[in-house]
């Protein structure tokens, strides 16, 4: 698996026209960036998008980051990953997750006992049948992984993990969990303002999303961080914690940090005050800090 050091997650960018993802992708790939990350909620169909995003480009490894388990059964899941790792070899990288209560019931699915649910999953596609060609090598997996148990889980089942919403504390306890040969490849929400006030104004949106799913909040009270400090949108604690802000250096720093606690790839999302633009300027600014160390 070749994520290479520093990715970039879409995030809103995935929502661009067709035509204009397709050259954002491009652009992203020749800045350096080792990785596209692309999610799942409503909107593009991550297999279909991920497809797009690889005929766009050439070499740029393309991970889901990631595709939810309740919304296709392990068959759809498995095969839907072979074929495109059929396709393009070694490019394709399939993260999956068990996503959260309301975007999983919104959809008429019944969100429950997340773990067990997720290792009957891996066990069923483990045996699913295809009759296609057999992609060589067949495409690694990677957890959304941020409890103990979904760690553990992601150490003796997968590739590795893909935490997301996360502050550099929990990179290096997952490091611990999955051993050194496990990758570990957190999302990391950048802003580029230079004060505070100018980053919040940005950020805030982002944080009233995760902070109010039960997942991510429980996550950070386990890590320590009091109740008060996670009310959406949170203290400016939290916030300096999770969204990385300020001069380049200063967001390269964060991004590094990551890398020291045990982090192999980190997968940057730029956070815009216009969701439907395309921040490739400010990807440009940090390419030359991220993509070789």
């Amino acid at each position: 698996m070749n994520l290479g050091r520093a990715g970039v997650w879409l995030g809103s960018m995935a929502n661009l026209p067709a035509g204009e993802l397709r050259n954002a992708v491009a652009e992203i790939e020749a800045m350096g960036f080792g990785t596209i990350w692309i999610g799942e909620a409503i909107s593009r169909e991550p297999f279909a998008a991920s497809a797009l995003i690889l005929s766009s480009t050439s070499r740029v490894t393309v991970a889901t980051g990631i595709a939810n388990i309740w919304v296709r059964d392990a068959t759809a899941m498995m095969n839907g990953a072979r074929t495109l790792a059929e396709a393009w070899p070694n490019r394709f990288v399939l993260g999956i997750g068990v996503s959260h209560v309301p975007l999983v019931n919104a959809r008429g699915h019944q969100y429950e006992r997340p773990l067990t649910a997720m290792r009957a999953y891996l066990e069923a596609m483990e045996n699913a049948p295809y009759r296609a060609r057999m992609p060589d090598p067949p495409p690694p997996m990677l957890l959304a992984a941020l409890g103990v148990k979904m760690l553990q889980l992601a150490r003796e089942r997968t590739a590795g993990a893909h935490p997301y919403f996360v502050p550099v504390e929990h990179t290096l306890e997952a490091r611990g969990l999955l051993g050194d040969d496990r990758i570990l490849a957190p999302e990391q929400a950048v802003v580029f303002a230079r004060n505070r006030e100018g980053a919040r104004a940005t950020g805030d949106r982002y944080m009233k999303t995760y902070l109010n799913l039960e997942n991510y909040r429980r996550n950070l009270e386990r890590l320590g961080w009091p109740r008060d400090d996670l009310q959406p949108p949170g203290s400016d604690r939290v916030f300096d914690a999770v969204v990385a802000w300020g001069e380049d250096e200063a967001i390269a720093s964060t991004v590094r940090r990551h890398h020291d606690a045990g982090a192999d790839h980190v997968a940057v999302q730029v956070l815009t005050p216009t969701p439907e633009h395309a921040p490739l300027d400010d990807l440009r600014r940090l390419a030359p800090f991220l993509v070789k160390g």
